[in-house]
């Protein structure tokens, strides 16, 4: 696939510096970039590579036009790393082209599930009773859609990941590779040094454009529904549990652990590893760095960060407490040295 910058250019309602009739053909780094590659630059800090690179085009942002004019053609854009983002989904449509809707002669769809006619069901995959698939919707190979399950308009779920029966996701979701949504949550009753098993009778209801990473699992309700939200990004490997609440645009890193009950507010971020515990309310804008455990709610915005090695448990809660207190006895200290 070739491509004119100047055609691009219009695309991303950018500036073009150079000769619009330049065609390119890959999306690319600057680094190793060839003439017919089209790369960004969004971090100052890699300057130096722009001059360097020999990409055919680069899109750049205002504070680089000049530099980057220097070098060859350009598309400046107010923020190229989102323009670089709007172009990769642009290209992936194009190169996809259009999938014909239907159902594959190997895969099974039970009475009483509706279909749109342009949905596409792939090999072995299974659609439950009562289920509705809207259109465009894609169900790889060896997806199941449980009964009474909901999958929104334009929709994709990758190969072999699973949406129970009863669970909702709306519009332009992607589900990828493995991940499973309505899985029992972790429910059981002690009883005479054994388990009784907590039946989970609610769902999970996830909201619009609302991406989630391979081998992800969330969780379905004990009693009410788990929600996901409008607009939130689970990385791979994530792990919601039951009730959990994860509010709009939220974004979680890989392999973050969020315990049941627990209320995440909007436009929320939890980096890699991070652990939120059960029970606890997050409010919007709270950002986790990775590896940090929350052990208490949150109620003001702002990044949090936190390690602390393990010990026998009561002695860690007093080495917490001190922990807390550092600050106020250092100047409680300082006020003491300065007395005469």
């Amino acid at each position: 696939m070739q491509v004119r910058i100047g055609d691009l250019a219009a695309l991303l309602g950018g500036e073009l510096l150079g000769d619009a009739e330049h065609a390119v053909s890959r999306i690319g780094p600057l680094d190793g970039a060839a003439p017919d590659t089209i790369s960004f630059l969004s971090n100052p800090r890699y300057q130096a590579q722009l001059a360097a690179s020999r990409a055919g085009c680069v899109i750049v942002a205002p504070a680089m036009r000049e530099a980057a004019a220097a070098r060859g053609a350009a598309i400046v854009c107010a923020d190229p790393y989102l323009a670089f983002a709007r172009l990769t989904q642009w290209w992936a449509a194009q190169r996809r082209g259009i999938v014909p809707g239907g159902v594959h002669a190997s895969a099974v769809v039970e009475p009483g599930a509706v279909v749109h006619a342009s949905a596409v069901i792939g090999a072995f995959a299974y659609v439950g009773s009562g289920a509705r698939v809207g259109a465009g919707v894609v169900l790889g190979t060896h997806v199941h859609v449980g009964e009474g399950a909901t999958v929104g308009e334009h929709t994709v779920l990758k190969a072999r990941a699973v949406l129970s029966e009863g669970c909702r996701i709306g519009a332009r979701g992607i589900v990828h590779s493995g991940a499973v949504i309505g899985a029992d949550g972790f429910g059981f009753a002690p009883s005479a040094g054994r388990w009784e098993k907590i039946e989970q009778l609610g769902a999970v209801a996830i909201g619009d454009d609302v991406e989630i990473g391979a081998n992800t699992c969330i969780d379905r309700g004990a009693l009410d529904d788990t929600v996901i939200e409008d607009g939130v990004k689970l990385d791979n490997l994530v792990q919601i549990g039951h009730n959990v609440r994860v509010g709009a645009h939220s974004a979680f890193a890989g392999c973050v652990g969020v315990a049941g009950s627990a209320k995440i507010g909007r436009h929320c971020t939890a980096g890699g590893g991070a652990i939120i515990l059960g029970h606890l309310e997050l409010v919007d804008h709270v950002h986790i760095t990775a590896a940090t455990v929350i052990t208490r709610s949150i109620h003001k915005p702002g990044q949090y960060s936190g390690l602390f090695p393990f010990d026998d448990n009561a002695a860690w809660e007093k080495n917490a407490a001190t922990l807390r207190q550092l600050h106020t006895l250092r100047e409680r200290l300082r006020a003491l040295e300065k007395k005469p």
